[in-house]
């Protein structure tokens, strides 16, 4: 975990704290007083943050709701702290316990990792294994595990996949099965692909098979 960065926003006092503390010294650790520049370079650099904002109001939040990185909120007062809604953002009261909190940054770069892990680019989508979603564009639709499997076929294949490929790799159907399998998920996804995306040309097929 050498490689990895701990940002902080809003307290020096609280960066000269962790800075001393002998098991934070595997981490980078920096510090922010400009609020849009270090949620700037943690979406870039996918860092985690530990945000002290003067004010929480609406604007701070609406600034932060969206946000791809671990975060930690901390404050005075839980009924000052909007419920955060994210499964890589935590809060935690003043005062708490600092091993509690480096517990907290362990899990969260953890799942961070597995999160990362779990996201495959496909053109101008993303692909979330894990939660068996395509986004794109802050909209996204639920895809069932086959989908998930077909699509993954697309990242790993730079040339067109056969009608005898996707039922082997997919399907686990032998290549002189008699089935309509494939071209029915086909005509689904690009159904789904097209009302929620606007975009008819997801899925093309040619004389070698279908890419995207």
């Amino acid at each position: 975990m050498s490689n990895l960065t701990i940002s902080i926003f809003g307290s020096k006092i609280f960066l000269d704290i962790i800075s001393e503390i002998k098991f934070f010294s595997r981490f980078k650790i920096q510090y922010y007083d400009d609020l849009d520049l270090c949620i700037q370079n943690a979406e870039k650099h996918n860092q985690l943050v530990v945000f002290f904002p003067k004010e929480i109001n609406i604007n701070f939040y609406d600034k932060i709701k969206e946000c791809n990185f671990p975060l930690i909120l901390i404050g005075k007062s839980l009924k000052s702290l909007k419920q955060l809604s994210g499964s890589l953002q935590e809060q935690f009261k003043i005062p708490f316990s600092i091993i509690d909190f480096e517990k907290k940054i362990t899990l969260l770069f953890a799942k961070n990792e597995f999160k990362k892990n779990s996201l495959i680019k496909l053109n101008d989508y993303i692909i979330d294994k894990n939660e068996r979603k395509i986004k794109k564009n802050n909209l996204e639709i639920q895809l069932s595990e086959k989908e998930v499997n077909f699509l993954i076929l697309f990242s790993v294949n730079k040339e067109p996949i056969s009608r005898n490929l996707v039922l082997k790799k997919v399907w686990k159907y032998s290549q002189e099965t008699e089935t309509h399998t494939v071209e029915t998920h086909i005509h689904r996804l690009r159904k789904k692909i097209l009302e929620k995306f606007g975009d008819s040309n997801f899925i093309k097929n040619n004389n070698k098979g279908y890419y995207i």
